[in-house]
């Protein structure tokens, strides 16, 4: 396959606008539907789960999961809201979790704290849904603290490592900060899956990440269950690269 066309597989088609309506997430699975390819996710606020839902099954295509966030996009330290948050998630019918990980509690010191909300929320979700946990890497002050975040992640339950809530004033998703995703994930056995957000808005940045992924997992194996990149101006770039493709390639 090409790039575009695992790109485009691995999409968690986003939109998390203060201002989003149901309109808005009807408007994004209409976009979601090409029979050129389909986003792996549309990712909303828990209030538009339902709605999301709905449009996916309006426009035929409910294989689409449906992924949500919880403790965003502050990371707050209270693993009870993150818990309840998710537990009405899931019940709303998400199909996918994506946590904010209590970053500045652990730059504060307070591991523990982060831990347990990490806990808690995969206690909640086995079985159910995996959590993509936003470990928001901009904030991190050098390499070694997001290594330490990520191996505290990792060991506490999450199935995903994702870069950024794309609401830091820092920024988003750097190719530094990915390889020191993928550094953990190999050093755990690359049981873990790697979700790319924040900035990602052309096929060239996303062929960046995808050659880290190929180089952690198998080029073979950069599969929606393993990898995401996290976006919304993307898909009109990739749909249309596909467009202009003779068919499947090698990647």
């Amino acid at each position: 396959m090409s790039p575009a066309r695992i790109a485009l597989a691995c999409l968690d088609l986003t939109t998390l606008g203060e201002d989003d309506t149901p309109a808005t997430v009807a408007a994004l699975a209409r976009k979601a539907k090409s029979e050129l390819g389909k986003p792996a996710a549309l990712c909303v606020y828990p209030e538009l789960i339902i709605p999301a839902r709905m449009s996916l099954m309006r426009e035929g295509i409910p294989e689409v999961r449906v992924a949500t966030v919880v403790n965003f996009p502050e990371g707050a330290d209270d693993p009870a809201r993150a818990e309840r948050e998710t537990r009405r998630a899931l019940a709303a019918g998400a199909d996918e979790i994506d946590l904010v990980f209590p970053y500045s509690a652990f730059l504060e010191g307070r591991a523990e704290t982060a831990r347990a909300v990490v806990t808690a929320v995969a206690a909640r979700t086995r079985g159910h849904a995996p959590v993509k946990l936003i470990l928001e890497s901009a904030a991190f002050p050098d390499a070694d603290s997001l290594r330490a975040a990520c191996d505290l992640g990792i060991a506490s339950g999450a199935d995903f490592l994702k870069t950024s809530t794309g609401k830091h004033p820092a920024g988003g998703a750097t190719e530094a900060a990915v390889r020191v995703f993928a550094d953990a994930i190999r050093a755990t056995g690359g049981k873990v899956g790697l979700k790319v957000s924040g900035g990602v808005r052309t096929l060239a940045d996303a062929e960046r990440y995808l050659a880290i992924a190929s180089e952690l997992y198998g080029a073979e194996r950069v599969v929606p269950a393993r990898f995401r990149i996290g976006a919304s101006a993307l898909i009109d770039e990739l749909l249309g690269v596909v467009a202009r493709e003779p068919g499947d390639d090698a990647y």
